[in-house]
């Protein structure tokens, strides 16, 4: 005798190993998280205790007093919070200002300059990075914020001038010709009518910009010499000794430098997954 499935047996069985699936990922992806929060709670002595404690008998709290003493924490998140805001600000305007163009104005060689700059897209960093850095020598930019903050004023980055300009294709023409019938310009269109409109795919691609320059160690580590202008994650890199690494403390740090990320993203949730399905729809 056969035994055959239903149609909804069949729907609830493929159901079942796709959330088994999604469970096992999830696992794996927030482990290393948790198990950070639990390195944060402990003392040196139990960090690397086998078998291992996920929960200490009692918690730990000098790692992150530490955290913020043993460097100076809070002057390097000033400094982080000045780069961060202003490249992300500069980030989503600019590239906003140019997916706007290449949506909306027809130039000769439009297709062409655009495929010029998807392609700087598979241009490794390595390949300019010796270049960039003498440039800037030259300029007398070296131990200042200009490098890391300026280049985000001249064009943005390819990949979110690419989502924008996605973005723009799907808002009606007619919104535009009516305004520009009503006497607007190009500029007043811009901001009044397609930023607005484009709320999601601008709060998309300023997270991305804004998790970029957070997280980002190899600009600051470049360009940055004098300890005073250091940045969050080249204060996470001297919790690293010579002969010792202090996990503890930089745990509890890593916490500390982690949750703006995460709370930004779970405030945002709503808008970067709207953003995310958007984009791309015409082409």
């Amino acid at each position: 005798m056969t035994f055959t499935l239903t149609n909804p047996q069949r729907k609830k069985i493929q159901a079942f190993f796709v959330y088994l699936f999604l469970i096992i990922a999830s696992a794996a992806t927030v482990l290393p998280l948790l198990w950070m929060i639990s390195t944060s709670l402990k003392s040196g002595d139990i960090i690397f205790q086998i078998p291992p404690k996920w929960l200490p008998d009692s918690f730990y709290w000098e790692n992150y007093r530490r955290a913020v003493t043993d460097i100076p924490f809070f002057l390097y998140l000033k400094n982080t919070v000045i780069i961060t805001g202003c490249r992300v600000f500069a980030e989503v305007f600019i590239s906003a200002l140019v997916a706007y163009g290449f949506a909306r104005f027809d130039f000769p060689g439009k297709n062409i300059w655009f495929m010029i700059l998807l392609s700087t897209i598979m241009l490794p960093g390595e390949i300019t990075m010796i270049p960039v850095f003498m440039m800037f020598e030259k300029l007398g930019w070296i131990n200042t914020f200009k490098p890391l903050v300026v280049p985000a004023f001249f064009g943005g980055q390819a990949v979110f001038v690419f989502l924008l300009r996605q973005f723009f294709l799907t808002i009606p023409r007619e919104l535009e010709e009516a305004a520009l019938i009503d006497g607007a310009t190009r500029f007043q269109i811009f901001y009044k009518i397609f930023l607005p409109l484009s709320k999601p795919a601008l709060i998309t691609i300023g997270l991305f910009s804004f998790q970029g320059s957070w997280n980002d160690l190899l600009g600051p580590l470049m360009y940055l010499n004098d300890s005073n202008k250091f940045t969050l994650q080249l204060g996470l890199a001297m919790f690293n000794g010579m002969t010792k690494v202090e996990w503890g403390p930089l745990m509890a740090a890593s916490i500390l430098v982690l949750l703006p990320t995460l709370l930004l993203f779970f405030a945002m949730q709503k808008y970067f997954v709207e953003g995310i399905s958007v984009t791309g729809i015409k082409g």
